[in-house]
């Protein structure tokens, strides 16, 4: 039988299910995000022998934490700002192309997962040079009812080129278009 692995072992945080992240943690990253999209450039930088696929996917790695905390605490600012202007984003509601036309959309799906009372977990997480795939899902607290859920693929050139291609399939359970009190909530 083939071994099981934790998919989270050697990275700065577990984001596999809830609370096994410390507030403290948490703030940390929360830090980190902004450091890294401070790092973001206009265009894809290229690939290079300075800037290789090693290099990318450490920093892939090192941003994974980021981007979930973020997620879980409604920053839809820096969420908007992990991708490159030029994004292309395929989903069941796309395409969308560039930055500002999928995260108008996007914001619904975030207040919906981002809602109090509901944590969302990514089980796995795995990267291969630019490459990152993750599944997640979405579990109302009070009820234990799986709200959400979906697998994402991401192309992330690290923290110069942020995300440039986001293909997702995502299932909603409950509500599709989040209430205005749950829009309100997501930082903007």
């Amino acid at each position: 039988m083939k071994t099981r692995i934790n998919y989270y072992e050697q990275l700065s945080a577990d984001y596999s299910r809830p609370g096994l992240v410390s507030q403290e943690i948490g703030d940390k990253l929360i830090k980190d995000a902004q450091e890294y999209i401070s790092l973001r450039e206009e265009s894809l930088p290229e690939i290079t022998p300075e800037y290789n696929l090693a290099q990318i996917e450490k920093e892939n790695r090192d941003w994974w934490s980021t981007h979930c905390e973020a997620l879980r605490r409604g920053r839809g600012d820096i969420l908007a700002d992990e991708y490159a202007n030029n994004l292309v984003y395929l989903c069941s509601d796309g395409p969308f192309y560039g930055k500002a036309s999928g995260t108008e959309r996007e914001a619904n799906w975030w207040a919906i997962i981002a809602q109090p009372g509901v944590t969302m977990t990514w089980p796995l997480v795995m990267f291969s040079g630019e490459a990152v795939y993750f599944e997640w899902n979405c579990m109302d607290e009070e009820t234990n009812e799986v709200i959400a859920k979906g697998n994402v693929t991401w192309l992330r050139r690290g923290h110069r080129g942020a995300c440039y291609l986001k293909c997702e399939q995502l299932t909603f359970y409950r509500d599709v278009f989040a209430p205005t009190q749950l829009l309100e909530l997501i930082k903007r």
